[in-house]
């Protein structure tokens, strides 16, 4: 009897498995992923792109105001173009994102802070966009890149 557990064992564990296709799910949530890192990703990259252009100064200043050292207003360039463009192909998306949000924390903090509690002529909340942001940044480093992106596991 023993011998015929481990034959039926051992011809169960070679047996092959079929891949199965994802389900329409599974390819919901990988698409809406997908649009989560696109979207981000790529107005986050156009703020960068804009301070290439012109120029962060008014970001220095606002550093420096704090109290924190100006060399950390560079720090929006790793925010604003560097983890855009990683979210965008889905390398590091997780932690892109989570650079993201810390991007937009310090931009709420120095620039936005008078902007909190207030509301836009068009009764929005003045910050919505900043907000946005940084709440699509940490849905995608909880939710992860999904299949369609090069880094999946990371």
């Amino acid at each position: 009897m023993a011998a015929l557990t481990r034959t039926v064992k051992a011809q169960t564990a070679r047996a092959p498995v079929a891949p199965q296709a994802p389900s329409r799910a599974m390819v919901a949530d990988d698409v809406g992923k997908l649009l989560l890192r696109l979207a981000l990703g790529t107005l986050m990259l156009l703020h960068g792109i804009a301070k290439m252009q012109n120029g962060i100064d008014p970001i220095i200043d606002a550093v420096a105001k704090a109290g924190l050292p100006p060399l950390l207003a560079y720090g929006v360039f790793i925010g604003e173009v560097l983890a855009p463009l990683l979210l965008i192909i889905g390398l590091w998306a997780r932690l892109s994102a989570l650079v993201i949000a810390v991007n937009m924390i310090f931009a709420i903090a120095l620039m936005h802070s008078g902007d909190i509690a207030t509301l836009s002529k068009n009764g929005g909340w003045a910050i919505e966009l900043q907000a946005l942001y940084l709440t699509l940044a940490l849905a995608v480093a909880l939710l992860g890149p999904g299949r369609h992106a090069a880094g999946r596991t990371l």
